[in-house]
């Protein structure tokens, strides 16, 4: 591990929680912090320190990693909560959170500008791949700084590409890994609504579509939890009313048309608009249900 042991977390929800159990086995020491007192009792029960702020987890660590929901939460965390502060100078710190490229650049300035380092490090993998240590890792630093990381990276992840050294650049080809997640889970929706309104068996569609042409990493993963009714939240729909606008804005900055991107978000808005923001987001289904007169 070099010189990369003591890890402060901060962001412990469904992917936070899964990577400090893959760096507890891989033999880190965690510091670990939420505002949720559950899920900081979850990290304790695993064997890792839950701290009492945000700064007291990312004081004598070797590196901080943030798992927020977004970037105002990572500005809050690193220079109103006092991360940045309580991290010792030339230490890392590494967004792996989906944020906009243009505030990951913002953030990575300042943090560097305060004598700390930065690496914008999102990921890709859901809460199967933060389990399994089998994210995808896309990490946009100088390579020297990357480097001094790999070994957190390694126990986290299968694949790790080095997108450049600019921050923002990860963010950017998250936001390109989103547009597609996005828009294959409304269509997988859209293929069992057209199913369901025609009267087939959703188990046997299901079965049919997982093992042919038309199979998808996201329907073989949401098909399932398409067909129940409340099914357990891995990613909730509002994640991807995020998400596919971080696609939207990056289409409309790059003057890039994103038709179907648009199309996605808003049937993820709509299902969002019924009360159901917090579901799995398999449950974008319930908008087509609703638009066939099903639901």
């Amino acid at each position: 591990m070099g010189g990369v042991r003591r890890i402060a977390f901060i962001g412990l929800g469904a992917m936070g929680g899964r990577m400090v159990a893959r760096l507890l086995q891989g033999g880190f020491a965690v510091q670990g912090y939420d505002v949720s007192a559950v899920a900081q009792d979850a990290i304790a029960a695993i064997g890792a320190q839950p701290a009492a702020s945000a700064a007291e987890a990312a004081r004598d660590a070797d590196a901080v990693i943030l798992m927020v929901v977004d970037a105002a939460q990572a500005e809050q965390v690193l220079f109103e909560d006092g991360v940045v502060q309580a991290l010792a100078a030339g230490r890392p710190v590494l967004l792996m959170a989906t944020c906009p490229a243009w505030r990951v650049a913002e953030i990575a300035e300042q943090v560097t500008a305060l004598g700390r380092r930065f690496v914008d490090a999102p990921v890709s993998g859901g809460t199967a791949g933060a389990e399994t240590g089998t994210l995808t890792i896309m990490a946009a630093a100088p390579a020297a700084v990357v480097d001094t990381v790999r070994p957190i990276f390694a126990v986290l992840g299968r694949k790790l590409v080095h997108v450049g050294e600019r921050p923002g650049k990860a963010a950017t080809l998250k936001t390109i890994n989103q547009l597609l997640c996005g828009v294959h889970i409304a269509a997988a929706a859209e293929a069992f609504a057209l199913a369901s309104k025609c009267g087939l068996d959703l188990p046997l569609v299901l079965d049919v579509l997982g093992d042919s042409a038309a199979s998808s990493w996201m329907l073989k993963d949401r098909g399932p939890r398409m067909l129940e009714r409340d099914p357990a939240v891995s990613s909730a729909i509002d994640i991807f009313v995020k998400d596919l606008g971080l696609v939207l804005d990056t289409a409309r900055n790059a003057k890039a048309a994103a038709p179907l991107a648009a199309i996605a978000h808003q049937l993820f808005l709509a299902t969002s608009g019924r009360g159901l923001g917090a579901a799995d987001d398999s449950q974008v289904l319930r908008s087509y249900a609703a638009l066939n007169g099903t639901d």
